[in-house]
């Protein structure tokens, strides 16, 4: 008869899930997924940027404002919070945002979007948000746009844009001087 010490087992299962996390945090397979996984790279000013973000559909619903509620914190995607990196240090709306990868987040408004680079990047959803560990906060102004069903982000001349139902979310960038 084997006897297992309750350590013994809690090191043993710790040991497991550290050794998976790293394949939990990625985007994987989305074959299964109801928001597949959308990807984008780009280059602005000489800044390589890349995109990773889940791609929710409108399917008929009420997005801003009520499946995204205005004025909280959102994911800016589906499942895994979206993440963005950045190859050089860069300027967001003018502001210096540091060379790396950041998970993005954003607090939607009816007149202006609050954008949010946030230095653990590597979480699902906003569940454990920590606002202690934003790089940058910037303002942003939402536009009309022709309607997208599934959420994407564009990469063109000097703008991120966020796209979805009928709204585009600008981001202006630019290489840090």
């Amino acid at each position: 008869m084997h006897r297992f010490s309750k350590t013994g087992v809690l090191a043993s299962l710790m040991a497991v899930a550290l050794s998976l996390a790293p394949v939990w945090a990625q985007r994987g397979d989305d074959a299964e997924r109801l928001s597949k996984n959308g990807k984008n790279q780009g280059s602005i000013d000489g800044v390589e940027i890349t995109l990773e973000y889940g791609r929710p559909s409108v399917k008929g619903r009420k997005i801003w404002g009520g499946l995204v509620p205005y004025d909280r914190v959102w994911r800016t995607g589906a499942d895994e919070a979206t993440t963005l990196e950045i190859s050089s240090d860069t300027a967001v709306e003018g502001q210096v945002l540091p060379a790396g990868v950041y998970s993005l987040f954003t607090i939607p408004g009816e007149a202006e979007w609050t954008v949010i680079f946030n230095t653990v990047s590597e979480q699902w959803g906003a569940f454990n948000y920590d606002e202690t560990k934003d790089a940058l906060r910037v303002a942003v102004t939402p536009q009309t746009a022709e309607f997208v069903e599934s959420l994407e982000f564009l990469i063109e001349d000097s703008d991120v844009i966020l796209r979805w139902g009928e709204l585009a979310v600008p981001l202006r960038i630019s290489a840090s001087q």
